[in-house]
């Protein structure tokens, strides 16, 4: 009996190889994503910049609901934020009615090296270069 493994077998340790890389290579980017924001983080207290109850933004309409997070907004649309412990977290989300009335809980994410990848042209960029135009406004504002 041949102990040579098959192409099936071949072809599973292959796609185990591939998911195990690929997932290792989502963790480093999310680590170095996670010590931009809190370089972030640490530069706004630094600067005595308070952080703010931040509220969700209902896609699609100029209506807002509480949330629990106190940080700062990454974007001008409100749709991405950060809260003092530096987790990052996509603040957008739909509209209803028990959100209007007690607000909406939002988990953090997993933040990426690239923000709003996938998204339309002009709307992806590098995190690192995100916070920079964030911090530029806030000098611009002083």
């Amino acid at each position: 009996m041949d102990s040579e493994p098959s192409w099936r077998e071949k072809r599973r340790e292959a796609s185990a190889a591939h998911a195990a890389a690929l997932e290792q290579r989502k963790a480093a980017e999310t680590a170095q994503a996670r010590a931009l924001l809190a370089d972030f983080v640490q530069t706004m207290k630094a600067r005595g910049i308070e952080p703010e109850a931040l509220r969700a933004p209902v896609s699609g309409s100029g209506a807002a609901y509480r949330t629990t997070i106190t940080g700062w907004y990454l974007r001008r649309n409100h749709s991405l934020g950060v809260d003092t412990d530096g987790n990052f977290y996509i603040l957008a989300t739909p509209a209803s009615l028990k959100s209007r009335l007690v607000g909406v809980r939002i988990l953090p994410s997993d933040p990426p090296l690239t923000v709003g990848l996938g998204a339309r042209d002009g709307e992806s960029m590098p995190l690192r270069q995100l916070l920079a135009l964030r911090l530029e406004e806030i000098d611009n504002h002083s």
